[in-house]
């Protein structure tokens, strides 16, 4: 099929909004293509004032990286959607999503008409997420000897976190893991002095509001409030007035009498998630009842969840102390752990929850260190939920060698853009020989003619020996849900690029 190609300035000037976007995110791309696979390297964020981060996440270094570009901040909105809807795999989004642009782009200049093109690529993707999606292979329980190398293989091979996040997947449960609205890297936390450690409950990072901080490891009832542990209060107007003086001095003599239904339902545990009144802060201590306030709502969330007790407001402290009973939760085991500056909250009466702590030396390290972990906790889940598949670029390879037959039924252009599709999925491969030191075209090469005369997906090339290996015999396995989101955003955001003609700047808006 012959094209024609524009030619001149009149040419040059038709593609240079699309160069000029290409070049941009090519820019990104090469900023973290180089972490990828093994033998990918570490990248240094330099701050202003001179602070430091060392890290081979894809999304901390997008954005912490001093941007500007429009076009390169799309991009960056890729590894945003891919890590807050699947926690792992930014790299791998960015660096297809830097392909697809880039073999679209090159299809454009060829002649092949831009809508053409993008049609094409969103057949591609679509073919390509569905061939994805059929090889995927699930899990065989909490047992499957894969999980513990899903967990590696995502956490960079750390031996140590990826027992950690395994440990803590079988405290958890499939069916907890499986939860749409949980987050099993939201468990997992980083402190300077501490030791790794899984812990069966929650690690609630907040000092004790009383003034007494030796509080005895005990079980205890739990009182959590949605606002503040204070007095009920009257209008500042009011208040202004006798009759509001009045009242309020009422609603603070109801309150202290209303303090004493702690005693009697052996409350040993109370949260709220504002400011605690003073006098209530001072009867707590005096009580040996441990009071945390200005939690995060979601914290508080997980502590009724945990415990099994349900927020009430202020007000509610009214009810009769057989009807508040009904409200508490309860826990078996809770401390305050000065070292980690946490409370320790264990053998909750609701749903089950763990805690996982990664220590590390200094500071920079150990934030590195939680980046990793929370990435291998991703992975975990996400391949309980859909999965997983033959890692190292391999899957990817399969799946272009599957589009390139199917691009040969294609009729028109569109053929073009499901072309460019194939061509970028080589790209994961190509990129993790680079950084282990090979020829990528050559072992790209390899690889294909071995999945084609062996039938076997899951082939792939081994980065120590430079030789092909079976990726899954190996170990060396990712989460399928990973792929294909990543694949998904990158296809929705190589489109959007490619059809932009024209960037314009907006006026400034003016106060009315």
């Amino acid at each position: 099929m012959s094209q024609i190609k524009p030619t001149g300035q009149e040419g040059e000037e038709a593609f240079a909004t699309l160069r000029n976007n290409a070049n941009a995110i090519r820019a990104i791309c090469s900023a973290v293509e180089g972490t990828l696979g093994p033998k990918g390297l570490d990248t240094m964020l330099v701050g202003t004032q001179g602070e430091v981060v060392i890290t081979n996440d894809g999304v901390t270094i997008l954005e912490k990286m001093d941007v500007t570009h429009p076009a390169a901040r799309l991009l960056i909105q890729v590894a945003r959607s891919q890590q807050h809807q699947v926690g792992d795999g930014t790299t791998t989004a960015t660096v297809l999503a830097g392909a697809l642009v880039a073999e679209g782009v090159a299809q454009v200049t060829r002649g092949v008409p831009v809508a053409k093109v993008v049609r094409g690529v969103q057949d591609g993707v679509a073919a390509a997420l569905e061939s994805l999606a059929r090889r995927a292979r699930p899990l065989e329980g909490m047992s499957d000897p894969l999980l513990y190398r899903i967990a590696y293989i995502a956490g960079r091979e750390h031996a140590d976190l990826a027992k950690l996040i395994v440990e803590g997947a079988k405290r958890l449960g499939p069916a907890k893991l499986r939860e749409p609205h949980f987050r099993f890297s939201d468990v997992v936390m980083s402190h300077g002095k501490a030791a790794n450690e899984v812990w069966p409950g929650l690690l609630i990072n907040k000092k004790p509001a009383n003034a007494q901080l030796d509080f005895p490891p005990d079980t205890a009832q739990v009182l959590l409030f949605q606002d503040a542990f204070e007095p009920e209060t009257v209008d500042e107007e009011a208040l202004m007035t006798d009759a509001g003086f009045h009242k309020q001095t009422q609603l603070r003599e109801q309150f202290r009498a209303l303090l004493e239904k702690l005693v009697e339902l052996r409350v040993g545990f109370v949260a709220s998630e504002r400011g605690v009144d003073p006098e209530a802060e001072q009867f707590c201590t005096d009580h040996g009842i441990m009071v945390l306030q200005r939690l995060p709502r979601a914290e508080l969330r997980r502590i009724a969840e945990y415990t099994g007790a349900r927020p009430i407001r202020r007000s509610g402290l009214r009810k009769p102390a057989s009807e508040l009973a009904g409200y508490l939760g309860f826990a078996g085991h809770v401390a305050y752990d000065e070292r980690l500056e946490s409370v320790r909250m264990a053998e909750g009466k609701g749903r089950t929850q763990v805690s996982i702590v990664v220590g590390a030396s200094t500071s920079e390290v150990v934030g590195e260190r939680l980046r990793i972990a929370r990435d291998a906790a991703s992975s975990v889940q996400a391949a309980l939920r859909g999965g997983c598949l033959p890692g190292g670029g391999a899957a990817e390879m399969a799946v272009a060698h599957e589009l390139d037959r199917h691009r040969e039924t294609v009729q028109g252009m569109e053929g073009f853009g499901v072309a460019a599709v194939a061509q970028a999925l080589r790209k994961p491969l190509a990129q993790i020989v680079v950084n282990a030191g090979y020829n990528p075209l050559e072992k790209v090469e390899e690889v294909k003619a071995a999945q084609i005369a062996s039938g076997n997906d899951a082939l792939g090339i081994d980065c120590d020996a430079g030789s092909v290996a079976d990726m899954m015999a190996a170990g060396v396995v990712d989460p399928a849900e990973v792929k294909l989101h990543a694949l998904q955003a990158a296809g929705e955001v190589a489109c959007a690029v490619l059809r932009i003609h024209t960037v314009i700047k907006m006026r400034p808006r003016t106060e009315e």
